[in-house]
């Protein structure tokens, strides 16, 4: 328990992000109410929005993007690898949902993160709260900045299954959605900076893109002994070896044998312990705010701009306008004007913005995330008939779809404390200090002589097979130096408040339950929609899908025991959690439905053939019985992608703007 919070990180952080210069961002200076017209207008900067409004106006368009926060680049938190912690703390581009796991107030008070206000205003995490608090839920970081998602992200850059894509292209009929199609986009978006282009397996990367991709340094991974020995045990519980100390770059070559983002044969199915590539360039994050920021500022030799992309920041959207035709048509956009309106951001008050609209001469496309894309449409007209008339909305087009289907991946940790600090961390203090060694460090070299804080801290990944997967891997554990267990407001503090903890996470991939969802709370755009995810057996439980959801998990956690208990017993560690009372596949499971969170929720305004009176939108991205109207973010996947979703919608991103540009034609 602990009552929310410390603010060290930030407040040193804060002297740093100050004497930084701002960035440019190509935001209309007018305080004008109506815009002038564009081809296209975006909503959402984010791994949707923000690659497609860049590339629909490299190839000629006039588009406007509006981001409901604004430009926070030049924030530590943002730019620094290893910050990705605080960076989804940073109160200038927060936004924090409070979820349900569970509509049972009881069962949803058995996490160890539940959040309650308390009488006096303030804020208690975890259980036994006192008498009086009101249950919040818990905690689910998203945000509002340019760049979206990956701005705040753990930069974790892995390609889906095969799958993924083949689902969208039996659901839809449309081939162009088949995975031999869509590899050209991941190879599209790539810029590999640790591989070469003639590399055996630089089959299927790319070389040239917005997004840079990196892995941890093997010089970092063998200066510390204790991390070498983790990543030992791990690859001889999956791979068989090695059995001996690792201590040159060919023991790490001979750890990590396949890159984990090559098309090589089989991909799916191999099991094996990897490095793990993040979105990084010469120490940097990258996101698609480089890639928006590069278009935006690109000019001809003679100074003259290049492209007509707009980017208006701090402009919140309220209401998609349509025409009163038979099938409406989507004319344009309302927003309000003015910063930290949402009410999901800490920084808001009592300010309601400015109004403007602006028209779309083409389209009007929603990248506005899995819970603000559902709030956006309702609030439109576009939604379940009934819940729209109870608000007294007018309806503009019956779908039952949107807001449902809202899914998630299910996360667990299995965490250890050693005795002795991590030699990588032991000079880190992660700007809680103003004589951070691992800042200098970074500030003062370039490339991988940057340190450790030009990573994500995340050394390995294991892709693994749970006890009841088929043909495909179907659990993601990932380990590094990092006290975690899930997302609670102040973990970032708890996450680096010594440098002694080990922390293996597993992630279950394809989740099956598909009944979580977004329903509106009020016809104000500014307030919060609710959030229902009904974990486990509250949801999906048709054909035992619960229980299936659930045995992975089970095994991973088991998993990351057999590698603990593979470490050399010259290193000393105690087990934090799930505890040593918790032995029992009852027992586990347990504490996995107690204790389990997500942050990659999807599926929202899903994808489907137009038989399908649950779909949202066609395999063009197209809503149903609208038109001008799409949805480009992850709210369109059938099912959660991957182990990780954020390159599959980029990649989706990618593909929407062939799309559209060939409809438009």
């Amino acid at each position: 328990m602990f009552v929310l919070r410390t603010l060290t990180f930030f407040a040193i952080a804060a002297s740093l992000v100050s004497s930084s210069p701002a960035p440019k961002v190509q935001k209309r200076a007018t305080d004008v109410t109506e815009l002038e017209d564009y081809d296209y207008i975006v909503v959402g900067s984010g791994a949707g929005g923000g690659p497609l409004a860049a590339r629909l106006a490299i190839n000629g368009q006039k588009v406007l993007l509006l981001e409901a926060g604004d430009d926070e680049g030049a924030a530590v938190q943002q730019s620094i690898p290893a910050f990705f912690p605080a960076a989804s703390e940073y109160e200038p581009m927060s936004w924090d949902f409070f979820v349900r796991h569970y509509p049972n107030d009881t069962r949803e008070a058995l996490n160890s993160k539940a959040t309650y206000e308390l009488t006096d205003g303030s804020t208690y995490i975890g259980l036994d709260p006192p008498a009086g608090a009101t249950l919040k839920g818990i905690w689910y970081p998203r945000t509002g900045t340019l760049g979206g998602c990956g701005a705040h992200n753990a930069l974790v850059t892995i390609y889906p299954h095969e799958r993924d894509w083949t689902l969208i292209q039996t659901l839809t009929g449309d081939d162009t959605w088949a995975p031999e199609n869509m590899r050209q986009y991941f190879e599209r978006i790539e810029h590999n900076n640790y591989m070469n282009a003639s590399s055996s397996e630089a089959g299927g990367h790319g070389f040239d893109g917005w997004l840079g991709t990196d892995e941890m340094s093997y010089d970092l991974i063998l200066e510390d002994p204790q991390i070498r020995e983790m990543l030992r045990a791990a690859s001889s519980v999956v791979n068989g070896s090695p059995t001996a100390n690792i201590t040159t770059a060919a023991d790490l070559d001979a750890m990590f044998p396949l890159d984990m983002n090559t098309n090589y044969t089989n991909r799916d199915s191999t099991v094996s312990l990897y490095q793990l590539p993040m979105s990084v360039t010469d120490g940097v994050r990258i996101s698609p705010r480089d890639f928006l920021l590069a278009t935006a500022d690109a000019t001809y030799s003679n100074g003259t701009k290049k492209y007509q992309l707009d980017i208006r920041t701090n402009a919140f959207v309220t209401n998609i306008r349509f025409s009163d035709d038979a099938v409406p048509v989507a004319l344009g956009v309302d927003f309000l004007d003015g910063q930290y309106l949402y009410k999901a951001s800490p920084l808001s008050g009592s300010t309601t913005g400015t109004p403007g609209s602006v028209n779309a001469t083409k389209e009007v496309i929603i990248a506005a995330g899995t819970f603000n894309t559902p709030q956006l449409l309702k609030l439109s007209g576009i939604g379940p008939a009934a819940e729209l008339e109870s608000f007294n909305i007018s309806v503009v087009a019956d779908l039952p779809g949107v807001g449902a289907n809202l899914q998630d991946h299910y996360e667990i940790s299995t965490t250890v404390e050693y005795d002795t600090d991590f030699t990588l961390l032991q000079n880190c203090t992660f700007l809680s200090t103003t004589d951070d060694a691992c800042y200098l460090q970074y500030a003062e070299n370039d490339g991988d002589a940057k340190g450790i804080y030009a990573t994500n801290l995340i050394p390995a990944a294991g892709l693994l097979k749970s006890s009841i997967a088929t043909t495909e891997h179907d659990t993601f554990t990932f380990g590094g130096p990092i006290n975690f267990y899930g997302y609670f407001q102040g973990y970032t503090d708890v996450a680096i408040a010594d440098t002694k903890h080990w922390t293996w996470l597993t992630l279950k991939a394809h989740e099956q339950n598909l009944a979580g969802t977004v329903t509106l709370t009020s016809t104000d755009p500014l307030e919060m929609p609710s959030i229902n995810f009904n974990y486990f057996d509250a949801g999906t439980t048709t054909d035992g899908v619960d229980v299936s959801d659930l045995q992975p998990m089970i095994d991973g956690i088991k998993w990351s025991r057999e590698v603990y208990g593979n470490v050399s017993s010259a290193y000393n560690f105690t087990e934090i959690l799930p505890g040593a009372n918790t032995v029992t596949d009852a027992e586990i499971g347990d504490f996995v439905k107690d204790n389990a969170w997500g942050h990659h929720a999807t599926g929202t305004a899903r994808m489907g053939a137009s038989s399908d009176v649950d779909a949202v939108v066609d395999s063009h991205f197209r809503v149903f019985n609208v038109a001008n109207l799409r949805v480009v973010d992850a709210s369109i996947f059938p099912q959660v992608p991957g182990f990780f979703p954020v390159t599959s919608v980029y990649m989706i991103s990618e593909k929407a703007a062939d799309v559209i540009l060939a409809d438009n034609a």
